[in-house]
């Protein structure tokens, strides 16, 4: 009768065990999964009028700020448009204040349609000042993000077509790893999750704790993979993107 006891509070005990050492198991078996490493920001612009190339202020791999000009088409004529415009502007303003002024002292006849009249050409003369300063600022592109110039697609002096792209800019202060992954591991990956990653440098093995940011909601139907992106902090500029990856998703 007492074996028969220890045999019955023996088998939980031990399918119990059996258990727990199954999950530590599956807790300790991580699966690396190849990556590559993409800047957080990639950014290629174009112009969206023709013209040629009249100025590139930076160089290639220069940083940049935010609003400042990287490259410029020839300007001059739509600049001296701009004056002249600036001109008429201030022309139309001179008559319509002095026509006001004297209607006040009552030193002539003038009439409310005269005044509407004059006004009515400042406000004209205001908006075409205001059009000839877009059309200079349309042949200007100012950096969107702070960052570093990639590359440039245009010499100076060269033709550049409407929406043809001119310049690439990065932001490599923040990265992404992608990676494609089986859709059996998607139970591990969760928004906000943290992983950690491992960029082979050239110099050395660099790792990173990378936070998953994007989740695709639809897995590849030719592969059965599903693409998944981290983020990392790339501040000390140790890992340049486009590097390959290893990325590992541990329970």
């Amino acid at each position: 009768m007492k074996s028969m006891d220890a045999t019955r509070v023996g088998k939980p005990v031990w399918a119990m065990a059996a258990c727990v050492a199954a999950c530590f198991v599956a807790c300790a078996d991580p699966v690396w999964v190849d990556a590559i490493t993409e800047p957080i920001k990639d950014i290629t612009m174009a112009f969206p009028v023709i013209g040629v190339v009249g100025a590139r202020p930076l160089e290639e791999g220069a940083s940049v700020k935010q609003g400042q000009v990287v490259i410029e088409l020839d300007k001059r004529l739509e600049e001296l448009e701009v004056r002249r415009r600036k001109l008429a502007c201030d022309l139309a303003k001179i008559e319509l204040d002095r026509l006001k002024n004297l209607a006040q002292r009552n030193a002539i006849s003038v009439s409310r349609e005269e005044i509407d009249k004059k006004q009515a050409e400042y406000d004209i003369a205001v908006v075409e000042l205001e059009l000839a300063q877009e059309t200079v600022r349309r042949r200007q592109l100012l950096s969107p993000i702070d960052g570093y110039v990639a590359e440039f697609f245009k010499d100076v002096g060269e033709k550049c077509e409407e929406q043809q792209p001119v310049v690439r800019l990065v932001d490599t202060k923040q990265c992404y790893c992608v990676a494609n992954v089986e859709a059996r591991l998607a139970p591990r990956i969760k928004p906000a999750g943290q992983f950690k990653i491992e960029i082979d440098t050239g110099a050395g093995v660099v790792s990173r704790r990378g936070t998953v940011s994007y989740i695709s909601p639809v897995a590849d139907p030719a592969s059965g993979l599903l693409k998944i992106k981290l983020t990392f902090d790339n501040s000390d500029g140790a890992v340049r993107p486009g590097l390959a990856a290893r990325l590992i998703l541990s329970e």
